[in-house]
């Protein structure tokens, strides 16, 4: 199961761990919110999870992404 998410499904997470906001990963990565939110909800569908923090800590326990 390893790189199982889009570089940009990571770069996102990886944004939405250090705070930022839906509006602010989306200026930038200069996509669009619902890019963002499409990104976010693919990748917790792809994981199996409910929820942005269930994500982030299955992401984290497959060393896809890192605090």
């Amino acid at each position: 199961m390893k790189n199982i998410l889009t570089i940009r499904e990571k770069e996102v997470f990886t944004l939405l761990i250090q705070n930022k906001t839906t509006k602010e990963i989306a200026k930038e990565l200069k996509i669009s919110e619902k890019t963002v939110r499409n990104h976010i909800s693919n990748a917790m569908q792809k994981l199996g999870v409910k929820g942005r923090a269930a994500a982030v800590i299955e992401l984290l326990k497959l060393n896809e992404i890192s605090l």
